[in-house]
């Protein structure tokens, strides 16, 4: 009985190091994501770190549009590299994790 709770221990700990790993990972994962009209461009990594952000000028002369813009395509950015973080972290965890009856977390 120990001898299984130790071995389900140590694979809980390596999953928990791999889940580490990935996160680390998804710091060189880049999402693009741009304004329909193209006019605002933004990159940010799988982490959620703004990479870079690029404004044509045309937007300069509009404030109000161009918080607009930045709103809807950080929005829809952050959406992107959420699902592609959570997909990453949930798989690397799915694999690891020790199969006890009624406890799938994972569905």
């Amino acid at each position: 009985m120990f001898g299984d709770l130790m071995g389900m221990m140590g694979k809980l700990k390596e999953t928990q190091e791999k889940v580490e790993a990935t996160k680390k990972r998804l710091d060189t994962v880049l999402i693009d994501e741009e304004s329909n009209d193209g006019l605002l461009k933004i990159t940010l990594t799988a982490n959620r770190q703004i990479k870079t952000i690029e404004i044509d000028d045309a937007l300069l002369e509009d404030k109000e549009q161009l918080e607009d813009f930045l709103i809807l395509t950080l929005n829809k950015a952050i959406e992107k590299a959420t699902n592609v973080h959570e997909t990453e972290v949930a798989a690397v965890a799915k694999e690891g994790m020790p199969n006890i009856p009624g406890m799938d977390m994972f569905k």
